[in-house]
């Protein structure tokens, strides 16, 4: 087999992986990208844009039935075809990567559809998916794995071989069931459930775990589930499901004998690292963990030639952190200066409503972290009042008294991601309460909220 000699190869080109394959081709790098599925990974096709897509739609739903207490009567109608027309048409290009692929085309990248896997030492040999032989590439500056996750199966009896939905077959639905079972209540659950649900369908979410978004603090756990039992959620928490029946429909049946039944099932229990076929025995890793180091280079493989971001180098599964990872990686491949991968202030939304954002440690991880805990916690104020219906929410922040800074913050409600922002700048940057405490807070705004909550850290 012919081996080619370029100076990086990508494999795995989810948001991360395509970042850096496009930045270092126009660095004048010969680059090589890889990918078995959709060149730009789960974000544009199946999570980030259209998920965020559909609650745009959701969310107009609702903002629709509060215009009687606000500006009068309105009617409105459910109608899923535009959503799913719209999925389609404007932000999935048909489930197409054309775009993708000639943008790092463009660049001077080239690009393979296939399984790419390591085989030695700077050495990735690629299986293309059109059949066509392998081909072998040597790397001489660098290997960058980005393999992303894939939908996880539980091993539940019943379960494998059904036509249940993960999030990839829930965002191509052209048409909703009358009933709908959640399996699953971290994010992607929970924002499948409130899209789900606010177009007419029945949705009972399952989890065993002994809240919704375990993650993140409680008070927003009660907050959203409240929420979805007054839009007709039914949550079903510290519940083990034991056996799966698909018959014209599914029937769940739990640990405790409660049987459940809906038309589909949506499985949204997790993710697996796609670390199972990367050829990482080769070079003597394991295949089930990688560890990095703070340039994002592979620990125990000599040399520093191989690199791993996203999901899989263990520091949460966010496109914005594989995006950050890749500009690290890229800099120490290119031999630019820059600062290293840390990991303090990492920023997460759950684009529910409320929508659910946090940054940094909860409370719970700073005690267990044996820090000085002080919180504090502030409704939305008067920029609550005057929003009306649909303004539930809380800032609450999380402080090390013994520095006098910030290492954690959640903001839950309308615009709680950009409420985030200021948060996770004080988080990231360590800065000290007496500062934030001076600043000038607009009001009314939704962010003046935080300075309630910082006074009563006092």
């Amino acid at each position: 087999m012919p081996e080619h000699e370029v100076d990086l190869v990508v494999v795995g080109t989810g948001p991360g992986g395509e970042s850096l394959a496009l930045e270092s081709a126009g660095a004048g790098l010969e680059v090589v990208a890889i990918d078995k599925h959709l060149v730009g990974g789960e974000c544009p096709y199946y999570a980030c844009i259209p998920t965020k897509m559909m609650l745009r739609a959701a969310d107009t739903l609702a903002e629709a039935q509060r215009a009687g207490r606000l500006a009068g009567e309105v009617s409105v109608t459910p109608a899923w075809a535009p959503v799913a027309r719209r999925l389609s048409e404007e932000a999935t290009d048909g489930w197409s990567d054309k775009a993708a692929v000639e943008r790092l085309e463009d660049a001077g990248a080239t690009v393979h559809h296939g399984v790419g896997r390591l085989d030695g030492e700077r050495r990735v040999t690629v299986t293309p998916t059109d059949g066509s032989g392998p081909i072998t590439y040597r790397a001489r500056r660098a290997v960058v794995l980005n393999p992303g996750t894939r939908p996880a199966e539980p091993p539940v009896e019943g379960l494998a071989g059904t036509p249940y939905w993960t999030n990839r077959e829930a965002v191509r639905a052209t048409e909703l069931p009358g009933s709908l079972i959640v399996l699953g209540g971290g994010p992607v659950g929970a924002e499948l459930t409130q899209a789900f649900a606010r177009f007419g369908v029945e949705v009972t979410v399952v989890q065993q775990a002994d809240r919704l978004l375990p993650h993140d603090e409680p008070e927003a756990s009660a907050l959203l589930a409240e929420v979805f039992a007054r839009e007709g959620v039914q949550v079903v928490t510290r519940a083990e499901v034991t056996r799966v029946e698909h018959d014209s429909g599914f029937t769940l049946t739990l640990a405790d004998g409660d049987r459940l039944h809906a038309d589909q099932l949506l499985v949204a229990a997790g993710r697996v690292p796609n670390l199972d076929d990367l050829g990482l025995d080769t070079i003597g890793l394991a295949a089930d963990r990688i560890f990095v180091d703070d340039r994002m280079r592979a620990a125990g493989v000599d040399g520093g030639w191989l690199y791993v971001i996203g999901d899989v180098a263990g520091h949460g599964a966010f496109t914005h952190l594989s995006m950050y990872q890749s500009a690290v990686a890229r800099r120490a491949i290119l031999g630019e200066d820059g600062p290293p991968a840390a990991y303090h202030a990492v920023p997460h939304t759950t684009f529910t409503d409320p929508e659910v954002a946090g940054v940094g440690l909860t409370e719970a991880a700073a005690r267990d972290a044996g820090l000085a805990v002080r919180t504090g916690s502030a409704d939305w104020g008067s920029r609550g009042f005057t929003h009306g219906p649909g303004a539930d929410g809380f800032v609450k922040v999380v402080a090390d008294a013994d520095r006098g800074v910030l290492v954690g913050a959640s903001a839950v409600g309308p615009y709680a991601g950009e409420v985030l922002a200021m948060l996770t700048l004080a988080v990231h940057a360590e800065l000290s309460l007496d500062t934030l405490r001076s600043m000038i807070y607009a009001y009314p705004t939704f962010h003046r909220a935080v300075a309630t909550a910082l006074a009563d850290l006092a």
